[in-house]
């Protein structure tokens, strides 16, 4: 019976090729309202005066926190692995989202 309890649980995940290339991301803006969290995924090249949002992720607060866990979880088991990851300060980068009114 705990067999079969188990087999219920099991989530089949399908991951298409375009979706498994993945996107690459090097900076992440996050803004929240009272119910949900938008994280925005930006590849922002050195120099460049322009960079785009690639992907956009909508989550429930309750989501937001699972996610803190599991990447917190998952830097932890990494540092142990290979050290700790340096983190490197960054000027601050002046943010533009669209074109602006002018009179």
């Amino acid at each position: 019976m705990a067999e079969e309890k188990k087999k219920q649980k099991q989530i089949n995940i399908e991951l298409d090729e375009k979706t498994a290339e993945g996107t690459y991301s090097n900076l992440a803006i996050i803004n929240h309202s009272v119910s949900e969290f938008v994280v925005d995924f930006i590849s922002l090249m050195p120099g460049a005066p322009k960079a785009k949002v690639k992907s956009r992720v909508i989550l429930t607060p309750q989501h937001a926190k699972k996610l803190l866990k599991a990447l917190n979880d998952n830097v932890s088991r990494f540092e142990k692995a290979h050290g700790p990851i340096q983190d490197y300060e960054q000027p601050a980068i002046p943010l533009n989202f669209g074109p602006t009114g002018e009179a």
